[in-house]
């Protein structure tokens, strides 16, 4: 007569799972609060004649080219997962180098843009909703590098990540993700809906 037995996970799997789960939970809350940005922006939008206002112009060469930089570093900050799911910690650096470079352009691209802009955060209720939104997300993005610099720094260590052992790495991934759908939002809304 056989005996089923089954195993249970571990403390740190557990651990693990829990961490993932509580990043999740800020995100969620995260998206909640930019979802108030959103409604709010909309709100305005809807409620004036002309939008953008006289003196605000949108310009869309830069962000649009900080667009394509930051949706692409999406992907590549996925070859990074992939390479220490194959146990590949000197590929998994590599992405992740390439990641931080291209969020660091990213946040250099806006840091131009607000310099070139020719309004401030007081110009108009636009003006004002623009620097808050895209402040706001320029801050998540600093933190998104610092996520993986992070990991760079505890890559440093053998073994600390590998085929079996990344959930850091996973959580930085799905992080960066975030900045980037919230990225894609905001445009759409300040850039694209803007010439309309």
């Amino acid at each position: 007569m056989a005996i089923a037995t089954t195993t249970s996970p571990s403390h740190h799997e557990e651990h693990q799972d829990l961490r993932v789960w509580g990043l999740l939970t800020f995100l969620i809350s995260e998206s909640l609060m930019f979802g108030g940005f959103f409604a709010t922006y909309l709100f305005f939008r809807g409620s004036t004649e002309v939008w953008p206002p006289e003196g605000t112009e949108v310009e869309l060469l830069v962000p649009t080219i900080n667009t394509i930089i930051l949706v692409s570093s999406s992907f590549v900050i996925h070859f990074g997962d992939t390479a220490i799911k194959k146990n590949n910690v000197q590929g998994m650096r590599f992405w992740y180098i390439i990641t931080a470079i291209m969020g660091a352009i990213f946040l250099g691209g806006q840091v131009y843009e607000y310099m070139t802009l020719g309004y401030g955060l007081t110009t108009n209720v636009f003006a004002n909703c623009f620097y808050l939104m895209t402040g706001f997300h320029g801050l998540h993005v600093f933190v998104g590098l610092l996520l993986i610099l992070g990991v760079l720094w505890r890559s440093r260590r053998p073994g600390h990540y590998g085929a079996t052992k990344h959930t850091g790495i996973e959580m930085a991934e799905i992080y960066w993700h975030f900045v980037d759908i919230i990225w894609i939002i905001l445009f759409t809304l300040l850039y694209i809906l803007s010439l309309f």
